[in-house]
């Protein structure tokens, strides 16, 4: 039996107004990319919620992709510039959580770039693919133990580790 070679699932959040656009633009003109990116369309990069690009690594991406109007032609005007904090506040959690730089990208592609979005899309696909599948390590659960005090008549719920120290304890 042959093992099929590894192929990258990429989640792309794209602005409605301008990578949306773009890529269209790329499907009209009958440019080829890489079927391994699957388009979410956005009205705006500053839509994209760090909780997206979560889910979508959570959920099975091994890459994601945002897209968005080139600083100073955001249609919402500053949505772009937002976009790019979140996306710098997002870079750090992610490498704490193992996913490597190479996996997540920030693009400014406006409406008339469809060979960027063809180019991007495929120069993404590559670098995934040559990373391997993304192998999240997931947190041990923590199961709650229900603590209850001789001097208060309130049960109030502590992770396990910390159940052991308090039990013992006086209330204060």
């Amino acid at each position: 039996m042959s093992e099929q070679p590894f192929e990258p699932r990429i989640v792309a959040f794209f602005c409605n107004w301008c990578t949306y656009t773009a890529a269209d633009l790329a499907g009209i003109s009958r440019m080829q990319y890489a079927p391994n990116v699957r388009v979410i369309r956005l009205m705006c990069s500053g839509r994209v919620d760090p909780q997206f690009v979560l889910a979508a690594f959570r959920d099975g991406a091994d890459g994601v992709l945002i897209g968005g109007c080139h600083p100073g032609d955001c249609h919402y005007q500053e949505g772009n510039v937002n976009a790019l904090r979140r996306f710098e506040l997002l870079r750090p959690m992610l490498r704490d959580l193992g996913v490597e730089d190479e996996r997540v990208r920030l693009e400014w592609i406006s409406a008339a770039e469809g060979d960027k979005v063809q180019r991007v899309c495929n120069e993404m696909t590559e670098q995934v693919r040559a990373l391997g599948p993304l192998r999240l390590v997931t947190p041990k659960r923590v199961t709650p133990k229900r603590v209850t005090s001789p001097r208060v008549t309130s049960t109030w719920t502590v992770p396990v580790e910390r159940a052991d120290e308090l039990v013992g304890q006086e209330a204060r």
